[in-house]
């Protein structure tokens, strides 16, 4: 009997150790995860289901609304093994919108369901945070009429909602996250200022029209970082919109370390610049595939000054028709929006250590009315051979009813026009196996003062016909 005794004593503290084991770990487990003392709501304890099919943008705001009462970096948790049915979210102020693990926002297709066009939004909030690494399913195939086989893109229908519209945000920071087929603008931030975008992955449809990456747009004081992008349009680009009320200039904007896949362009600032982009730096970025690797478009009154492209490696080649841009490497223009319309300047703009693939030129189009001045190409490095089946001799000037959208052109390495004070420093030209007769000069410059050519490297596509460099200045 006291052996039983004993065995039952020595049972009861193992089983009594383990309890407190347990107990121990779990809270261990709860303080791991809330170190940092921010009170949690987890969106499934105010109304989400998570089932796919449940609309759960109610629950999810209700947690939303209650983070923010408690404030001071509040985690709003969207828990992980869930599929979320959402319409429009109102993010807001002091708060960290969480996706945890697998967790995906599945987007609901019904208009009736969203609030000013976007799935999640915030209008004049402070240090919002959005992290974890859920997702967000833009179902961007759903928000489409058909697919044109002539035009080789999907038709959009009348209604199609971006992924995000974060307007006056100041103090934001995303993380980790992914977003894939939007059937609209992804990522829109307006008159945003101290940004962080680090670690975003994004994958859009490559044949879905508007389906821009990243658009900072009137903001200041960003960093984008670290992003892997795949989307049909601009993966990446910083604007200054037309709107009602004044956001201010876009200025001190960084982009670095971004892997972009597009049919659109890579780095693009423009065709919206209705004020002035300024302090702008691209650098160490790669370009796999694009309509234009890098681009500013000029179309309105704001000026282009002081922007940096360096340490960058693209491809740029035609893809069809509604894709703006005809394969041009480098575009820089400067072209009125419309006959009436009051037009700024691009000028001290520098791009160093550029290598790139491309079927069209690195192109400078300023015009009468804008000329393009104070431009260093320094270590930049051309491979132009054709890679599409698509018409070339080509040149894109779009969005304008100015000037001819678009323009046959022979395709030169460097193509200069309207232009002041250029210097092409190290940089060298190749041309490829495949050199259509309108391939011509490795440089050539027409219109333009103030170009200087030094350390230079190259021939022209046909040595017989046409020199290296061609200047002209009229």
């Amino acid at each position: 009997m006291n052996r039983i005794k004993t065995n039952l004593k020595h049972h009861i503290s193992i089983l009594t150790i383990a309890l407190l084991l347990l107990t121990f770990n779990s809270s261990l487990s709860k303080a791991q995860n809330n170190a940092s003392g921010k009170q949690i709501f987890d969106v499934l304890k105010y109304g989400a289901k998570g089932d796919g099919v449940t609309l759960d943008s109610p629950g999810i705001q209700k947690a939303i609304d209650e983070a923010t009462k408690a404030g001071n970096g509040a985690v709003v948790l969207v828990p992980t093994g869930h599929r979320y049915l959402v319409g429009t979210i109102e993010l807001k102020s002091n708060i960290d919108f969480r996706l945890e693990g697998d967790a995906e926002l599945y987007v609901s297709t019904d208009p009736k369901n969203y609030i000013n066009d976007a799935v999640i939004i915030a209008n004049d909030v402070k240090d919002l945070k959005i992290s974890g690494t859920g997702s967000i399913n833009g179902r961007a195939l759903e928000f489409m009429t058909h697919y044109s086989k002539e035009t080789e893109i999907y038709m959009p229908a009348t209604w199609r909602p971006k992924i995000f519209i974060l307007t006056k945000v100041t103090g934001l920071d995303i993380r980790d996250i992914t977003f894939g087929s939007a059937p609209n603008w992804g990522l829109h931030m307006l008159g945003c200022e101290n940004v962080v975008i680090d670690n975003l992955k994004i994958r859009n449809n490559l044949e879905v029209p508007n389906c821009d990456g990243i658009d900072p747009d009137h903001c200041r004081n960003v960093l984008i970082k670290n992003c892997n992008i795949v989307c049909g349009d601009d993966a990446i680009v910083i604007k200054s919109t037309r709107q009602p009320i004044n956001y201010g200039l876009s200025k001190n904007i960084r982009v670095q370390d971004c892997y972009l896949v597009t049919q659109d362009a890579g780095l693009k600032i423009g065709t919206e610049t209705t004020e002035d982009i300024q302090d702008i730096i691209f650098e160490r970025c790669k370009i796999k595939t694009s309509s234009r690797g890098i681009c500013i478009q000029l179309r309105d009154e704001g000026n282009i000054f002081n922007i940096t492209f360096r340490d960058i490696e693209f491809e740029s080649r035609y893809y069809s028709d509604p894709w703006w841009g005809r394969g041009e490497g480098i575009s820089f223009t400067a072209v009125p929006r419309t006959p009436q319309s009051k037009i700024g300047t691009i000028h001290d703009i520098k791009l160093i250590n550029i290598k790139g693939t491309t079927e069209n030129s690195v192109r400078l189009r300023g015009t009468k009315e804008s000329r393009i001045s104070n431009i260093t190409f320094e270590n930049v490095s051309l491979t132009l051979n054709k890679l599409s089946r698509y018409k070339g001799g080509l040149v894109d000037n779009r969005p304008t009813s100015t000037y001819q959208p678009i323009e046959d052109q022979k395709t030169s390495g460097f193509s200069i026009r309207f232009a002041d004070n250029i210097l092409l420093k190290k940089c060298s030209v190749k041309w490829g196996e495949n050199k259509p007769d309108y391939y011509t000069n490795a440089i050539n410059a027409t219109d333009a003062t103030g170009v200087k050519v030094e350390q230079f490297t190259g021939v022209s596509a046909n040595p017989k016909l046409f020199p290296a460099v061609s200047i002209n200045k009229k």
